[in-house]
């Protein structure tokens, strides 16, 4: 299968103004794309490349006052099978867990688990280790958050959303983490495309995803609290320890978004691999 994706943002800028964008497919996924799906600018500025410290692809420019429009297009291969199904593993103990996924244990900006360790293990203490207990939360957060695009609030953290029980995909994946590491499960945020392929209209405009993935039985796999069910061509542009290792843009200085479109459909020409 060949899955179109990319994105338009437009800004308005008062100033000249540095911006770095994390809108390209990671490099887990960038052997399947038919071509790199380059970032371009309008009007048309140098755009240099780098990764960050946790290894995601990121560019920075700087644009020029008034209005830009940053894009993206490409064509992902992807085998167009759901998401795998987690698998069942053991929980490691903290003493024994691989050095470089402790960090993923702490809290975070917007993952607060000094606020939240006495209710995740009063709701979840007893649900016995491993995929149980993820699972266990991952449904809870499902069920506890209401989606709501109307609501949605760039700093909300997930001691917020746990009180107000409303939010967007970030929101639940905020939660679930904050949980999970209060219960020493390392768990990490995802960013990316979901597509709407295989499912039944009608179909909410495209926008990016939030999910996440945890550290169990030597592997990090992948969880969903938002969909909580499988998907088909879910693409990773970034991963950290909450959004605020993957913001899809960051803006040093006064901007207003104007515009914002993404892109996540099957090819016309697609063929199944």
């Amino acid at each position: 299968m060949r899955i179109l994706i990319g994105c338009d943002l437009t800004f308005e800028l008062a100033q000249p103004t540095p911006i770095i964008a994390m809108l390209n497919v990671h490099s887990s996924r960038a052997a399947d794309l038919e071509e790199p799906d380059r970032l371009v600018s309008e009007p048309a500025v140098p755009i240099v490349g780098y990764h960050d410290s946790v290894g995601n692809w990121c560019n920075r420019l700087l644009a020029p006052a008034g209005l830009l429009t940053l894009r993206t297009r490409g064509t992902v291969r992807d085998s167009g099978n759901w998401d795998r199904a987690p698998v069942e593993a053991q929980q490691i103990p903290v003493q024994t867990l691989p050095p470089q996924t402790l960090h993923f244990l702490l809290g975070s900006r917007y993952c607060e688990t000094d606020l939240l360790t006495d209710i995740a293990w009063k709701t979840f203490g007893n649900v016995p280790l491993g995929l149980a207990r993820v699972q266990s939360v991952v449904d809870f957060v499902h069920n506890h958050l209401r989606f709501d695009y109307s609501k949605s609030r760039p700093t909300r953290t997930a001691w917020e959303a746990y009180n107000e029980r409303v939010g967007v995909c970030r929101d639940f994946a905020h939660l679930a983490i904050a949980f999970l590491r209060c219960l020493n499960i390392p768990a990490r945020y995802c960013t990316g495309y979901i597509s709407d392929i295989g499912l039944p209209p009608p179909y909410a405009p495209q926008d990016f995803a939030a999910w996440i993935e945890v550290f169990m039985g030597g592997q990090w796999l992948l969880f969903d609290p938002r969909n909580n069910d499988p998907r088909i061509g879910r693409i990773l542009i970034g991963r950290g320890r909450d959004a605020t290792d993957v913001p899809l843009t960051l803006t040093f200085g006064p901007s207003k978004l104007l515009a914002f479109s993404v892109i996540t459909e099957e090819h016309a020409t697609s063929v199944v691999a």
